[in-house]
């Protein structure tokens, strides 16, 4: 089974989960509210009622803009003084447009406005419509027509079948060719790399690219060591073997080597498997081979319209927010991408993005609580400028075309008030993500402060789990104090990108704090894959008791940076380059290294450079599995490491963990590191809190084996 259908099968399963968590948390919460929504109801109606009355003359809502309508009526008369309550009845409710609220939506402290789910119901607001209508085509193909559009572009660029993300046609059907090389030849420069010509064209073997029917439709997917970017074609050479793209990328194709991977999609040639399909921009022809099992006489075939189903708009410059609302346990599901004629598409982290399926600027004290968020072309949730102290607890977040959850922005506005600060993202399990821009991370941390991202499950991403700061180099801070703490973060790049880390830090970022994290699995194409990432300029963080395993290139790596804490971390079983990594030297100190435990079987113990000794390392305890005496750089024996200045307190022992054949690193009452001062890592508090079946839910997906090799 392909990684693209098995993750897709996952939102079934979570589907259903959503259903039975709404029932088990709301059956006991009173049904009484101030309006009603409901599928059945009418915009006429008074909304004051949960179902229609025994003559049909009245009944709740239809729509939640007319409930917003009323509750705004009602909040005049009680001068938010009080609260008010929305429920919202089963069903699915297809959106046209945004739901958009504005600062004259806003509650107050003492009088909140809450939409939310009626108990024991599941309301998804849906950006999609139903493709109707099929008619069995050639071989096993199914065909229907759907509604043109105005705008001059194809009419949808994802679809769903029976709650499944469907793959746009494409070749080859796994994994990726490989290029043959730029367009023309360049010398690796930045005068190269400005060059449009470099960005714009890249060569290709044999039959990989050719002219395809409709090539208008086709579309490129480049891959750029730690991005990917998308491109229409403009023409193809077929006897240079060139293809042509007409919007340029960040970077020259073959900036990161000769043989950089591409695919193509969206080519009607390419619908030869199950659940691929193909939408026809000229006759409007949507085109389905089915996966095993479906009808499409019964099946609900979803093609999304829009790119925000959700829009919290206050106006920050004008010191105008939207406040003390609360969205719980609604569903948002089916949001498109929008691939532009022009334009960079490959920024890392998929931070050129706009927008995302809910989307907030000047939002305060907004709370999403017990939402899904699923089956989305970008991210999944933006608390952009102007957002401070909002929360989103135990959402749901997964079938995501980007990632997750995005806190502030890539620029900080030099005002407080139009700046994102003090954001929380508690408890969510949040999964799934890259499937249109591969770059996508589960929660990204841009240029804003004092946020708290803590007991969330974050996986299955092609890049990075957590991001925090966006500046490089040692530029004034803009991003500090956040803690990223107690996150079990797993199944990171699945050998697709390259550059990566579990936690993945950038700046001067004094008072963050990464830890008690569980970080595991995270496997690049190339090099990285990375467990705990301090990138360039990273200052003043500390990182401590966080468990790292499994991962491909090193547990802890630091570019370059200054005077960062590494303490009481376990570092375990890092497959190549070292266990713990240093880039860059530097006239300062790159960090202190205190009372680890780093166990191995392979790779040596320090990758990197190490000559300059500007570190600090000592009290840490280092163990080879495999029964070979650590080596330390230049070839020395640890009693030579020692006699240089490091790790004088430092011993080569067996840390005594219960069992890491099964990643229990527990320490036996006998382990030496406790005699160093190291303090045993409580495993516990680490991921998803609450009721049972939410705390277990990650465990109800079943993920293939990640190749590590």
């Amino acid at each position: 089974m392909s990684h693209r259908l098995f993750f897709a099968m996952v939102c079934i399963g979570c589907c259903a989960w959503l259903a039975a968590a709404a029932v088990a948390a709301d059956l006991a919460a009173d049904t009484v509210a101030d309006f009603f929504v409901a599928p059945d109801g009418s915009d006429e109606f008074s909304g004051k009622l949960a179902t229609r009355s025994s003559d049909g003359r009245d009944g709740p809502f239809a729509s939640l803009a007319a409930a917003r309508q009323a509750v705004a009526k009602l909040k005049s008369q009680t001068g938010g003084k009080r609260p008010i309550r929305v429920l919202v009845r089963g069903g699915v409710y297809r959106l046209s447009e945004p739901l958009v609220f504005g600062p004259e939506d806003s509650g107050t402290a003492d009088g909140p406005i809450t939409y939310a789910a009626y108990p024991g119901e599941r309301p998804v607001f849906s950006g999609g419509i139903t493709i109707t209508g099929w008619k069995k085509g050639e071989g096993d193909l199914w065909t229907a027509q759907v509604p043109r559009r105005k705008e001059a572009r194809p009419m949808f660029r994802s679809l769903y079948v029976n709650g499944l993300r469907c793959t746009a046609a494409r070749i080859p059907n796994e994994d990726w060719y490989f290029s043959s090389g730029p367009g023309q030849q360049y010398k690796r420069d930045q005068a190269a790399r400005r060059d449009v010509n470099n960005r714009t064209s890249f060569r290709f073997a044999d039959e990989q690219i050719k002219r395809w029917y409709n090539l208008d439709d086709v579309v490129v997917v480049y891959y750029h060591c730690w991005t990917t970017s998308r491109h229409r074609i403009l023409e193809i050479d077929q006897n240079q073997k060139i293809v042509r793209l007409v919007h340029p990328s960040a970077w020259p194709m073959g900036w990161w080597g000769k043989d950089e991977r591409f695919y193509v999609e969206h080519v009607r040639e390419g619908l030869d498997a199950p659940g691929e399909w193909y939408l026809d921009s000229t006759s409007n022809t949507l085109s389905y081979w089915p996966r095993p099992g479906e009808d499409m006489a019964t099946a609900e075939a979803v093609a999304p319209q829009l790119e925000e189903l959700l829009r919290l708009e206050g106006d920050p410059e004008g010191g105008k927010f939207v406040e003390h609302l609360v969205f719980d346990g609604l569903a948002f599901q089916h949001t498109d991408w929008v691939l532009p004629p022009s334009g960079q598409v490959d920024a890392q982290a998929a931070a050129f993005l706009s927008t995302a399926a809910v989307f907030a600027r000047g939002a305060r004290n907004c709370t999403f609580q017990r939402c899904q968020i699923a089956h989305t072309g970008g991210y999944g949730l933006w608390l952009a400028r102007g957002c401070q102290n909002n929360r989103v607890v135990q959402c749901h977040i997964h079938d995501l075309g980007a990632g997750g959850v995005r806190l502030g922005e890539a620029t900080l506005p030099k005002q407080p008030e139009q700046q994102a600060l003090r954001n929380e993202v508690f408890n969510c399990f949040i999964h799934d993500g890259g499937k249109v821009f591969h770059a996508g991370v589960g929660v990204w941390i841009g240029k804003t402060s004092h946020n708290k991202v803590h007991h969330n499950e974050i996986c299955d991403f092609y890049y990075t789990g957590v991001s925090v700061g966006w500046t490089w180099g040692y530029a004034p801070s803009e991003a500090n104090h956040n803690l990223v703490e107690h996150n079990h973060i797993h199944h990171l790049g699945w050998g697709q990108l390259s550059d990566m880390g579990g936690v993945y830090c950038l700046g001067v970022s004094p008072g963050t704090r990464i830890a008690n994290n569980v970080i595991h699995h995270v496997w690049a194409f190339s090099y990285g894959g990375w467990g705990l990432y301090t990138d360039e300029g990273s200052t003043d963080i500390v990182l401590e008791n966080n468990i790292v395993y499994h991962v491909k290139d090193g547990c802890f790596h630091q570019h370059y940076g200054r005077e960062n804490i590494v303490r009481n971390n376990i570092l375990a079983l890092s497959h190549t380059y070292g266990q713990i990594r240093r880039s860059r030297q530097e006239e300062h100190r790159s960090f202190s290294f205190q009372r680890n435990i780093v166990y191995y079987k392979q790779a040596e113990l320090l990758g990197g450079n190490w000559d300059n000794d500007k570190f600090l390392m000592d009290y840490n305890c280092y163990w080879r599995a495999d029964g070979q005496q650590p080596i330390f750089p230049g070839k020395l024996t640890f009693a030579q490491w020692q006699q240089r200045g490091h790790d004088r307190n430092s011993i080569i022992a067996d840390p005594r963990f219960v069992d890491a054949e099964n990643y229990d690193f527990r320490l036996r009452e006998d382990s030496p590191a406790l005699k160093l001062g190291f303090k045993p890592i409580d495993t516990s508090t680490v991921g998803l809190v609450g009721p049972a079946e939410w705390v277990n839910l990650p465990k109800t997906i079943k993920r293939p084996q990640m190749k590590m090799e």
